[in-house]
C-alpha cells in the first residue's frame, strides 16, 4: 500500500520564558498508508498535538523529515506548500473558532475552491454537495459559526476539508468537545466518507476508547515520544507499557 505519508525522526524544542528549552517532540518516527487511520493518543503535554501541527506545517520542525505523497514537505513554502495543502487538510479541536466569525460558513467552504481556480457558480454548487454529503442541509450555506450547534459547525469544517478532495486529514482533538452521541455520529460520517473517498486520517486524540473502533492502528505518545503502538486491540488488551495502561484505565472503567 502506498505510504501517503512518512514522518522521520520529528523533533521540536521550544524555548522556555525563564531560560533553557523544553524538548516538545523527540525523535518520531511513523508512516501512513493511503486510506489507512491512524490514531496518536496521549495526556495533555505528550506532544501529539505539535507533531500534527508540524505535519500540517503550522509549526516548523526543530530536526526531521515530513515527507507528503512522495514529496518532502519539511521546509515547505509558497508554492509548494500550496500544492501540499491539496493533498492534506486539517480539522480543529473547536470548530466554530477555526471559522472566521464575520463570513458564513459557505464562504468558509467556498474560500479553498476559489483559491484553488472554481468560479464563484461552481464553488456555491460544491459547497452546497459538500454540505449534503455532510449531513447538513444547503441553507447552512448562508449560517454564520455561532448560528449552529457544535456538531453541525463541525460537519461543516469537515466539508471545508474536503472540498480539495485532500488523500489525508488530520483531525486535531476534531470531537473531544462534542457530546457522546455527537461524536458517534461525527465518527461515523468520517467513516462513511473514508470508505467513499479513500482518505487517510491522522487522528490526534487522548481516548483510546474513542478510537477502539475508528482506527487501524494506534500510536502512544508519553513526554514527546512514541513509547508504545499497533491496532487498538492489541494495546488495549496487551498494553506494554504501564502508562498506556493508565490511560486505557482512565476511560474504559
Amino acid at each position: 500500500m502506498d505510504k501517503i505519508l512518512q514522518v522521520r525522526h520529528l523533533k521540536k524544542i521550544f524555548p522556555r520564558q525563564e531560560g533553557g528549552e523544553i524538548v516538545a517532540v523527540d525523535d518520531v518516527s511513523f508512516t501512513l498508508s493511503a486510506g489507512e487511520k491512524l490514531a496518536i493518543i496521549g495526556e495533555s503535554g505528550s506532544g501529539k498535538t505539535t507533531v500534527a501541527r508540524m505535519i500540517a506545517r503550522l509549526l516548523p520542525p526543530t530536526a526531521g523529515r515530513i515527507i507528503l505523497a512522495g514529496e518532502e514537505i519539511t521546509q515547505a513554502k509558497g508554492a509548494q506548500l500550496k500544492k501540499a495543502y491539496t493533498q492534506m487538510q486539517m480539522v480543529f479541536q473547536n470548530p466554530v473558532d477555526s471559522f472566521d466569525p464575520r463570513c458564513t460558513l459557505g464562504d468558509g467552504i467556498s474560500e479553498s475552491l476559489l483559491n484553488h481556480g472554481r468560479s464563484r457558480e461552481q464553488a456555491k454548487k460544491m459547497t452546497k454537495n459538500l454540505l449534503a454529503l455532510c449531513g447538513l442541509p444547503a441553507d447552512f450555506a448562508a449560517r454564520f459559526p455561532h448560528e449552529v450547534s457544535g456538531g453541525q459547525c463541525q460537519r461543516a469544517a469537515i466539508a471545508r476539508a474536503l472540498a480539495i478532495e485532500p488523500q489525508l486529514v488530520i483531525l486535531d482533538e476534531a470531537t473531544s468537545a462534542l457530546d457522546v452521541t455527537v461524536q458517534e455520529e461525527i465518527l461515523s460520517l468520517l467513516n462513511h466518507l473514508q470508505e467513499d473517498r479513500g482518505i487517510a486520517y491522522l487522528f490526534i486524540c487522548h481516548d483510546i476508547a474513542l478510537v477502539q473502533d475508528f482506527c487501524d492502528r494506534v500510536i502512544v505518545m508519553q513526554n514527546g515520544r512514541i513509547v508504545e503502538e499497533g491496532t487498538p486491540d492489541e494495546v488495549i488488551n496487551n498494553p506494554q507499557q504501564a502508562y498506556t495502561k493508565k490511560l486505557i484505565d482512565s476511560v474504559l472503567v
